[in-house]
């Protein structure tokens, strides 16, 4: 667009109004021969910021509120800019109208349909922030929807743009070089958007740069434009080029995903959630939401470490190499399952002891079974989970032969269980003890001399691992 229209009628100052011009584009992506663009309907007034639709054969475009070729006004006095959608010079309609609000830089995006444009509602987050409405053969099907203040801020965000799921806008509140800045956001999902990246010096200078559009050019690499007011240009905003071999900006890597209680499969709330490089340096923590879900972002590296963790659960390291984090591009989501140390334990005998099925061994001997190895098993991943745990493995007999044979009986299955677990990885100093306490601690009247059906005997036949320091854990 150029400023080269001017209007004083209804005793108005002479005011300058843009409109719109096209040019070829060469092979080195310069722009030939501009003349006044005239499949829009002709206007006296605004024609701006044009967007030009192949999927559509449209051209969207800012005009000002116009009715029977007079400008409209709203009850202050007020003059708004309006989007229209133009398929020729002979057909054009509004699309987004308001006499007190201004839309600005439509851009349609035709893989989903939406039409994103700048406004100054007032129940935004201040100035103008970026919108979209959802479309349907150039009818407008909802409410315009915010995009939230990953990308909205007090100031004005304006000239957005989609290419390759990265979203392009320009700021001028972000941490920018100084007046509005072109920035990037990565695309996750219909409404999830990446923190906003500055493309940096060269796109971006000290003054106001704006206006952002990305393609593939005819050979390879990339060709962009945008609009600069800075100080080498010709005049007030001009157009600048630009070739790359690939997207401009900060490469990014996002991770997102849940984080379930194993037992429950219910999100976990405030869990951390901490990247580590290969050398165990902390690059960045957070915290699940409620829901158990989280999200974030760190400049690119080809492999982390991701942990999580969280008081009174078990912690989760999974390490990514290259190959594993260039997936992580396509498909960020890792789900993260901690086991809860609550749900693992319980009181038994007035203490406190690991939650397992009742086993038993095979009459009069201590070899381990499948059966016993199961539940075994259990504990061995109960205490890799929580490495802190100090035990004491308890065995007890019933009341059945004598008293010395199963001192001796209760001590071989103690002893059985510890060297099991330690043969299966659980440290020795995670078993402080292991007693075979024979049939000194009956738990019914089955005693010696007493008649006793055989589910009576056997609940006193145990076998318990306690936990000696839950309590102190924290």
């Amino acid at each position: 667009t150029r400023s080269l229209k001017t209007n004083n009628k209804k005793g108005n100052k002479e005011k300058e109004y843009l409109e719109i011009f096209v040019a070829k584009v060469g092979i080195d992506g310069q722009i030939l021969n501009p003349n006044p663009f005239l499949d829009v309907p002709a206007s006296e007034f605004h024609q701006a910021t044009p967007f030009y639709s192949e999927a559509k054969d449209a051209v969207f475009y800012v005009s000002s509120n116009t009715q029977e070729d007079q400008l409209t006004f709203d009850e202050n006095g007020k003059n708004s800019l309006a989007v229209m959608m133009a398929t020729g010079k002979e057909s054009a309609q509004y699309l987004l109208r308001d006499p007190s609000t201004s839309f600005y830089y439509p851009f349609y995006d035709a893989k989903s349909n939406r039409l994103y444009f700048a406004a100054n509602f007032p129940d935004g987050f201040g100035g103008t922030d970026l919108y979209y409405v959802d479309t349907n053969e150039g009818t407008v099907m909802s409410a315009p929807k915010n995009l939230g203040s990953r990308i909205n801020t007090p100031g004005n965000e304006v000239s957005p743009f989609v290419f390759e799921n990265s979203f392009y806008f320009a700021s001028d509140i972000f941490y920018g070089l100084g007046g509005m800045d072109i920035y990037k956001s990565e695309m996750q999902g219909d409404e999830s958007f990446s923190i906003p990246v500055n493309l940096g010096l060269g796109l971006n200078s000290v003054e106001d740069d704006f206006g952002f559009i990305i393609k593939n050019n005819k050979t390879e690499g990339l060709t962009g434009y945008f609009s600069s007011n800075r100080a080498e240009g010709k005049g007030k905003d001009d157009i600048y080029g630009f070739n790359v071999d690939e997207k401009p900006g900060l490469k990014t890597l996002v991770l997102r995903g849940k984080v379930t209680n194993s037992g429950s499969k219910e999100g976990v709330s405030k869990a951390a959630v901490r990247i580590y490089d290969t050398e165990q340096n902390l690059i960045k923590e957070i915290y699940s939401n409620e829901d158990g879900t989280y999200r974030l972002e760190i400049p690119w590296r080809e492999s982390i470490v991701l942990e999580v963790s969280k008081e009174r659960y078990s912690s989760q390291i999974q390490s990514f190499d290259k190959t594993a984090t260039e997936n992580l591009e396509a498909n960020g989501s890792v789900d993260m399952n901690l086991l809860f140390l609550d749900d693992l334990v319980e009181e038994k005998e007035d203490q406190t002891v690991l939650k397992l099925k009742k086993f038993y061994f095979q009459k009069g001997r201590s070899v381990i079974t499948p059966e016993v190895a199961a539940e075994l098993d259990k504990a061995v991943l109960v205490v890799k989970s929580f490495p802190q745990l100090q035990l004491r493995i308890e065995s007890h007999t019933d009341s059945r032969g004598g008293g010395a044979t199963n001192f001796r009986l209760s001590q071989q299955r103690a002893d059985a269980i510890k060297d099991y677990l330690e043969q299966h990885g659980v440290s020795t100093s995670n078993i402080l003890y292991a007693i075979g306490y024979g049939e000194d601690k009956i738990i019914n009247s089955c005693k010696n001399g007493v008649y006793c059906l055989e589910q009576l005997h056997n609940q006193n036949e145990r076998q318990l691992i306690v936990v000696l320091n839950y309590d102190l854990i924290y």
